[in-house]
């Protein structure tokens, strides 16, 4: 019988406000008989969510599952019990994959195709990548059927309307941090490029796979479903793709200034389960003035680092002038040797005549800022060698020294703070970490950043004269003077409260196999002042985070897997009768 999904859905919208288990019963669906289902319609087309349930009910999967009672009462328009209703949200996200897996991906490789990072000198709503993209998802909204508003380039909005006065923002975000393209190399040597999603295995390498653009993919998918199914909706969804996450960070307050902010905010941008705490960010940048070089021996007259506080990258190049470049080469090489020797053998030091100069080359491990145990920082590693070849290598003494000096005597290779003596950990959300990133440089000055990733357990303004306290006693004994900028925001902490929450934590965790517990994060989203703010994915947390590293991938898998999540979230959040 074909009965419009819209009558049936509101009958077990009603089923659900007079049960007190709707929110956190369990599906009776796990991600193993999930794959099973998955498998079973695999080239199969099918038309409507109905007639994927028709299919599976049919199969003897659905026998095993026990799954033919909540299918048969649901296509019956029957009343459905919390589980099945569970279980029907279940099949709406596996549906949801097996329908627009192919069109999402394709989707993604179109958005990535767009360069959307920082240009410098024009403002980022004036940037004609952001306008490209923002009518790229304008007209994948509207061919969805969903409302779309462009607020003066900052933010796109993009409704999908619900009866209720609740409203849940859904944030993801367009730009993407800067890339040094030679460093997107593969072990094997394939060069990538870093605008072009690649598929090697199951890997789809690319800026923006995992950091966000494949938020804002999956978002616009699910939202495609609900509305396409008729799904009756208690609140309203609000997705905000946001220009700015990556750099100022003024896009959202700007959108805020100008509309409501959502009651309930989900950021798809950090990791699962659900993510109820955010280390504050912080920076310690120092200014170093432009001095003409002392001393006798090389000059180091420029060096590189990462392009954006938040990157830690693969490699940072120096460069040497000196009349004797062969001499001075394998002089480097001898002590570069000795240092990775001594400081852990985990990264590589190379020395390479280039014409009249040498150019220097310190090999680590790309990592986002906010995890830099799971890189090996180059910066760090250079500064630290530039430094220690005082009385080995004959160097003269300029604005880089100076910053190399500052860096191995208050930073060091560590990134817990321990050198300066400011480290500090809370139980729950871990500790500070530190880490020697962002690298500028012009005729004026060197600059040279510390990202700062703080817990609670210390307020700002304490850590901040800690560190300020710390520094300056270290100018007034080293006689070195640069300017310091330092900036540290709260961290964010949640009690998790509502129906909404337990939902999120039910959804995430039994589809990909994890405990139930919250979880807590050192990256800070755009949700992080936001009321009832938390990260719903799209990072598996016991996976190595690839946004804002060189060669950044997402693996097709996990992509799929993330469309089918958050469908099945848009559908049970919506549908629930109190968050």
């Amino acid at each position: 019988m074909n009965v419009p999904f819209k009558k049936l859905a509101t009958a077990t919208l009603m089923l659900a406000s007079l049960s007190t288990f709707a929110s956190y019963a369990h599906a009776n669906l796990t991600a193993q008989q999930g794959t099973a289902i998955l498998a079973s319609v695999n080239g199969v087309s099918v038309k409507n969510f109905r007639q994927f349930l028709d299919r599976v009910g049919k199969s003897e999967l659905a026998k095993t599952d026990k799954l033919i009672p909540a299918i048969t009462a649901f296509l019956d328009e029957k009343p459905l019990s919390a589980e099945q209703q569970n279980e029907i949200h279940r099949l709406l996200g596996l549906y949801a994959r097996a329908k627009y897996g192919a069109a999402a991906t394709e989707t993604l490789r179109e958005l990535v195709a767009i360069p959307t990072v920082r240009k410098d000198g024009v403002p980022q709503h004036e940037n004609p990548e952001f306008i490209k993209i923002a009518e790229k998802i304008k007209s994948l909204a509207e061919s969805f059927g969903l409302s779309f508003r462009n607020i003066d380039n900052r933010v796109y909005e993009i409704t999908l309307g619900g009866t209720g006065k609740e409203v849940v923002g859904i944030h993801a975000h367009a730009d993407v941090v800067p890339v040094t393209p030679e460093n997107w190399v593969l072990e094997d040597g394939t060069h990538l490029d870093p605008f072009k999603v690649t598929l090697i295995g199951d890997r789809m390498y690319g800026r923006g796979t995992e950091d966000d653009k494949n938020g804002i993919v999956v978002a616009l998918y699910a939202m495609k479903v609900i509305k396409e199914e008729k799904l009756p909706l208690a609140r309203t969804f609000k997705l905000l793709v946001d220009t700015t996450e990556e750099t100022a960070g003024d896009a959202i307050p700007y959108y805020f200034e100008r509309n409501p902010v959502p009651d309930y905010n989900l950021a798809l941008d950090g990791s699962y389960p659900v993510v109820i705490a955010e280390k504050g960010y912080g920076t310690v940048m120092a200014t170093f003035a432009r001095r003409a070089a002392e001393g006798q021996g090389a000059e180091v007259t420029s060096m590189t680092g990462g392009m954006a506080t938040n990157q830690i990258p693969s490699r940072s190049v120096a460069t040497f002038v000196t009349d004797q470049p062969e001499a001075l080469a394998a002089d480097l090489q001898k002590a570069g040797v000795d240092y990775v020797q001594h400081n852990g053998g985990n990264f590589d030091i190379a020395a390479k005549v280039e014409g009249k100069g040498v150019t220097l080359t310190v090999s680590g491990v790309s990592a986002h800022s906010s995890e830099p145990q799971s890189g090996v920082n180059p910066v760090a590693r250079m500064l630290g060698f530039i430094n220690s070849l005082d009385g080995k290598v004959a160097l003269k003494h300029n604005a880089i020294t100076d910053a190399a000096r500052y860096a191995a005597d208050n930073w060091g290779l560590d990134y817990l703070g321990s050198k300066l003596g400011v480290g500090f950990s809370d139980a729950f959300m871990g500790p500070l970490t530190a880490s020697l990133t962002y690298v500028a440089q012009d005729d004026k000055a060197f600059k040279l950043a510390v990202n700062l990733r703080v817990p609670k357990g210390k307020s700002p303004e304490a850590l901040k004269a800690d560190i300020a306290k710390k520094l300056d006693a270290w100018t007034q004994s080293g006689h070195i003077t640069p300017a310091f900028d330092v900036s540290i925001a709260e961290p964010m902490y949640r009690n998790p409260e509502g129906e909404w929450v337990k939902a999120l934590l039910a959804v995430a965790s039994e589809n990909l196999n994890m405990p139930h517990t919250f979880g807590t994060s050192a990256g800070a989203t755009s949700v992080h002042e936001l009321p009832n703010g938390v990260q719903f994915g799209l990072a598996r947390p016991d996976v190595k985070y690839t946004g804002h590293t060189d060669s950044e991938f997402k693996t097709t898998e996990q992509f799929l897997l993330d469309l089918q999540i958050v469908t099945e979230m848009f559908g049970r959040i919506g549908q629930l009768p109190t968050l």
